[in-house]
């Protein structure tokens, strides 16, 4: 009875579709009635293409694309402004945003999928989009925030929507359901959370109150009570050039301001060894700050510095320029959350019930192919020969070389004065 129940109201969901699109298409019909590149002539075997008829090779035309129409007819519909919730897996893209010119980038893919599913219209200045952050190559995230306008269902125009922590049924009532028509065209590796409505005047980057970033790590033979006394230098605000990958071109405070800085066991072991997260959260923070952050912390942890060494390294007068040392791989570090006041996302029972399926497939999945690598460790029962010389047991231990005894590299006022040069430097 139950399945005949979900059949039925599938098919009447259906029914109530195909009057929305026949009633659409009506509009469209009289929109292109008025265009004035309504008729084509085309010398292909004497035929004459009119609004997506056959040409003269049996070829349907492309009524909107070919004809030059489509901007103007999507120009007419309804839209509204709205933040989207997105979670993405980042070992497969480079970084989320576009503008690298590498491909594939998570933003890349939501546009394609915004594109394919006509929610859009228009370049990102009109739909004044905008993001939260713009995350690594490599980085994850399971709450990137994203702003702009969309299609919507309702007759009106609406980029006035205020937001107090509640949303009401008249706001998502007969809306479209965006996290359900995005997540069946986006790749595995994202997916739409939710979505909000929101005044025209938000920003999601400086609407932002804060973000909050967790970096995965083993526990194994790190001191975490010297990480933890070194990570609690870290709160309030200090000047972070040491800690960043400094872009003297661009940004000139370097001063941010860190909310919390917890060390924190995670609900997963192996083999005894505890998986623990750093969990940061900030306003806002500069390019590579959390690697950099973390990798000072690891040192600490290994006993190799001491935790006096970030104060040193945050006293930018005593150590205005930054030591050279390799930042924390950027796999386990997860943008967890964007937080903003009064923002509630939602989105349709069918969606959050899709939505979750997909994760736990997705988690099943990464599991298994854990599981064939564990079946290799326990499975290379081989033979130990001792007369084979081993390149690793010849190599001696290198010597450590202290942070704030490294080859250090510019001070910001030494990149400012090089790229001053560079512009007024004559041609």
């Amino acid at each position: 009875m139950d399945l005949v129940a979900s059949l039925q109201s599938e098919l009447e969901s259906l029914r109530s579709r195909i009057k929305e699109l026949e009633s659409e298409n009506v509009k469209l019909s009289a929109w292109l009635s008025h265009c004035s590149c309504q008729e084509t002539k085309e010398k292909s075997n004497g035929s004459l293409v009119k609004n997506g008829v056959l040409d003269g090779h049996g070829k349907k035309k492309n009524k909107l694309r070919d004809l030059g129409c489509g901007t103007m007819v999507m120009h007419q519909f309804p839209k509204r402004y709205v933040a989207l919730k997105v979670m993405y897996f980042g070992p497969r893209f480079y970084g989320f945003a576009s503008e690298a010119q590498m491909d594939p980038t998570v933003e890349g893919e939501l546009f394609k999928a915004l594109e394919r599913t006509r929610l859009i219209f228009g370049d990102k200045r009109e739909l004044q989009y905008s993001r939260c952050g713009r995350t690594d190559k490599g980085v994850s995230s399971v709450g990137q925030v994203i702003s702009l306008f969309l299609r919507s269902r309702h007759r009106e125009s609406r980029g006035d929507n205020k937001y107090s922590g509640e949303i009401s049924v008249e706001e998502s009532c007969g809306e479209m359901d965006y996290v359900r028509v995005l997540n069946q065209v986006l790749p595995n590796d994202i997916r739409i959370m939710g979505w909000s409505p929101i005044p025209v005047g938000f920003s999601a980057r400086f609407s932002c109150l804060s973000r909050v970033y967790k970096y995965f790590f083993w526990h194994g033979n790190l001191n975490i009570t010297a990480m933890e006394t070194a990570a609690e230098k870290f709160l309030g605000e200090h000047d972070f050039r040491n800690f960043c990958k400094m872009d003297a071109g661009n940004v000139h405070n370097y001063r941010r301001h860190i909310v919390s800085f917890e060390i924190l066991p995670f609900n997963e072991s192996y083999k005894a060894d505890q998986l623990m997260i750093m969990k940061i959260k900030g306003s806002a923070f500069l390019w590579h700050q959390i690697r950099c952050m973390v990798a000072v912390l690891f040192l600490i942890g290994q006993g190799l510095e001491t935790p006096n060494v970030i104060d040193a390294l945050l006293d930018i007068e005593r150590t205005p320029r930054k030591p050279q040392f390799l930042m924390a791989p950027e796999i386990p570090l997860v943008l967890q959350s964007c937080e903003f006041e009064g923002l509630k996302f939602i989105c349709s029972s069918d969606a959050k019930q899709a939505l979750n399926e997909h994760l736990e497939r997705e988690c099943r999945s990464y599991k298994l192919q854990a599981a064939i690598f564990h079946e290799a460790i326990i499975s290379t029962s081989v033979e130990i020969d001792d007369n084979i010389s081993s390149e690793r047991t010849k190599k001696k231990e290198a010597s450590y070389t202290p942070l704030l005894s490294r080859p250090t590299e510019p001070s910001y006022e030494e990149r400012r004065k090089k790229l001053d040069a560079g512009v007024r430097k004559p041609r």
